[in-house]
């Protein structure tokens, strides 16, 4: 039995290597030795990932896919994600991972055949539930994103309209003119004209001491 590690970023500004001094604690405590180390820059969401598909192709029947936590290894869809079992189910590859304590067995060469297939059936429940938990989190964290692009796009559409007043209300200011007739003038509440104001003030104060 060969235990071979995956590791993976989803970017390569992220470090795919982070997670490899926790998968050799826990080979060590496992008294199991991490035959090679897979590792890759690629989106959990997407099945193009070259480094799994070699560390699957080397495998034998038997050998140990580990990884830190299962969204590591999939945030696919259901259908991606049946793929990828397919393939892996087909090398007859265990998959251990560090988030999954009911896998650990799995690094056991002397379980015998029922306690295997027990835990390979409390496994694939499991994993299959914590695949489905990770690729919902990155819908969701995509969702949130668009949102707040689309919040960033709504306020930059206000900004023009944001300075013209801010320089308005500060041209009056320097003119001396009252809060009260900027008001009437301008339209706006009393809290913007007083916020403009510390804006200038402080601006002021800076260019002092510079």
């Amino acid at each position: 039995m060969f235990v071979r590690a995956y590791l993976r970023a989803s970017t390569s500004e992220q470090d795919a290597n982070r997670a490899r001094g926790a998968l050799d604690s826990f080979a060590k405590e496992q008294g199991i030795r991490i035959a090679s180390y897979y590792v890759e820059n690629e989106s959990g969401a997407s099945l193009t990932r070259p480094e799994l598909f070699r560390l699957l192709a080397d495998c034998q029947p038997g050998d140990v896919l580990l990884v830190e936590q299962v969204d590591r290894l999939s945030r696919l869809t259901d259908a991606d994600w049946t793929r990828l079992k397919s393939e892996i189910a087909a090398r007859e590859v265990r998959i251990v991972a560090l988030d999954l304590p009911t896998s650990w067995a799995m690094t056991k060469a002397d379980v015998d055949q029922f306690t295997s297939r027990m835990f390979a059936a409390i496994n694939g429940m499991l994993l299959d539930m914590l695949a489905a938990m990770a690729r919902k989190d990155y819908e969701d964290r995509r969702r949130r994103q668009a949102e707040g692009i689309a919040k960033n796009k709504d306020k930059f559409k206000g900004r023009p309209a944001d300075q013209e007043l801010r320089e308005k209300v500060t041209t009056m200011l320097g003119k001396g003119m009252s809060w009260t007739d900027i008001q009437r003038i301008v339209g706006c509440a009393r809290s913007t004209i007083s916020r403009i104001a510390k804006e200038v003030a402080a601006a002021k104060a800076q260019d002092a001491a510079a």
